[in-house]
C-alpha cells in the first residue's frame, strides 16, 4: 500500500528533493511542485499552519513518509557545491 501512494505522489511530482532541503526535504518538494523557491513555501507552510493549531505535528512528518526521495543526483557544479580555486 505504501508503495501505491508513493507512486502516486511521485507521478504527481511531489517527491521530497535533496536541493534546498533543511530537514527532510518536504516543502523544498512542495514548493517545487507548486513552482515556489524553498524559502517562500516554508513561510506559506508556516502561515497555513498557524491557522490549524496543532497540525504542524501531524503534517510534516505524514508527509515526510509519504512522499518518496527524489532519484536525480546534483549534477556538477550546482550551485551548493563548493568549489576551491
Amino acid at each position: 500500500m505504501m508503495e501505491s501512494i508513493q507512486a502516486a505522489f511521485r507521478r504527481e511530482g511531489l517527491v521530497r528533493v535533496k536541493d534546498g532541503r533543511i530537514l527532510g526535504g518536504v516543502i523544498a518538494g512542495l514548493g517545487r511542485r507548486l513552482g515556489i523557491d524553498p524559502w517562500p513555501a516554508r513561510l506559506l507552510f508556516v502561515a497555513v499552519l498557524m491557522l490549524i493549531p496543532g497540525s504542524q505535528i501531524l503534517i510534516y512528518p505524514i508527509l515526510w513518509v509519504l512522499m518518496p526521495q527524489a532519484s536525480e543526483t546534483p549534477a556538477a557544479g550546482a550551485p551548493w557545491t563548493t568549489s576551491t580555486g
